[in-house]
Formats: C-alpha cells, structure tokens, sequence
C-alpha cells in the first residue's frame, strides 16, 4: 500500500484533487473533517480537552463539545494551539492508520491543509501540494466562504508558504483554470500506481 499525502493552500483546490482521486478508485482520508469528529467524539482528546481548557470546552448541549469556545482558547494563543493539537495530532494519525488497513487498497490519500505542519507527512510515502496563482486563490475562497479579502488573506498569512510546500512535495498538481486537472491527477495516479506494484 503507498500512501498518499494531498496538500495545498486554502483555496487550491485540495478536495477537487481529492474527489478525483476518488473517481480513479483512489480512497481519501479527510484530515480536517475526520479531526473534527474525533475531536467531538474520542474519550482520549475530551479527557485531554478538559485538562488543558477546562470544563467550559465541553460545555455544549447535554455535554458536548463548545467548538466556539475552543476555537477562542486557541485562536491568538499559540501555546494554547500547540498543547490542543499535540493532543489531537496522534489521535488523527493512529485513526488514519486504521483506516488504511481497512481499505485494501495499493493507493490511499490523505488530504490535510497543514499535512507538514500536523507531522501527517511523515505518514506518507509520497506528497502532492495542489497549487495555484494567490489571487485565484483568494477569490475562490472568497466566493466559497462569503469572506472579506482580509480574512481570507490572514488565513493565508497563517499558513506555511506555498514556497515551502512545493519545495517540500514530490509532485504538483497545478489548479489555474488553464491547465486541465483531470488528465494531471490520472497521470499521478498512473505513475504511483506503478510505484505500489513495483515496491510494496
């Protein structure tokens, strides 16, 4: 099985790559939307939760998970950002792991905004960063999450720099409404396909 890593900049167009990858047979792991549920749902990170944010982070109806106030405790409070994800983190790494072992497949992905960031890079066998020209990312982001450009330029900001990620990655897949994507995703999908039969 050969692992796949998919990242990119917000408004890259990491989940269209991602549900190409589907298509072509290729089963994706949601990082962010999988962290969300697990963050609602692991005893291991509630228990975590309530040691590092207090009571008050499951202060939900009948005892849920307050995402509103974790997402204050964390927000401009880089300490308190790095004791919450190097709680949750590991719990994401092991329940991909898992999922992996379910899927009985030759290529699995992983799609993550922050795959170096996270470490869910060193999960994987190979990198593809889904890049495209900042502006065109700021007005699809724009139009996806009704946002001002300033918010959508500070997330960016917040962001590694795609500089860095494409020095990082194995492969680029470019998503500038000029080049087709399709034909680029089978294209990786073809190259790493011939990677898993010959080496694992």
């Amino acid at each position: 099985m050969l692992k796949i890593g998919v990242t990119g900049g917000i408004g890259s167009g990491k989940s269209v790559v991602s549900e190409l990858l589907r298509l072509y047979g290729v089963p994706v792991y949601d990082a962010d939307r999988e962290s969300k549920r697990l963050t609602g749902r692991s005893p291991v990170i509630r228990r975590g939760l309530l040691e590092i944010a207090g009571e008050r982070v499951y202060g939900g109806p009948g005892g849920t998970l307050d995402r509103r106030y974790l997402a204050s405790f964390i927000f401009g409070h880089p300490e308190n950002l790095a004791r919450v994800n190097a709680l949750i983190h590991p719990v994401v790494n092991r329940d991909f792991l898992d999922w992996c072992t379910r899927q009985g497949r030759p290529l699995v992905a992983i799609e993550s905004a922050i795959l170096f960031e996270s470490g869910f890079d060193g999960m994987v066998d190979t990198v593809v960063m889904v890049d495209a020209p900042l502006e065109i990312r700021i007005a699809r982001a724009q139009a996806r999450d009704h946002a001002s450009r300033e918010a959508i330029e500070r997330r960016v900001a917040s962001q590694m720099p795609d500089e860095e990620k494409r020095r990082r990655a194995d492969h680029v897949i470019l998503n500038d409404d000029r080049q087709a994507l399709i034909p680029q995703v089978g294209t990786l999908v073809d190259t790493l396909s011939r990677q898993a039969n010959a080496h694992f």
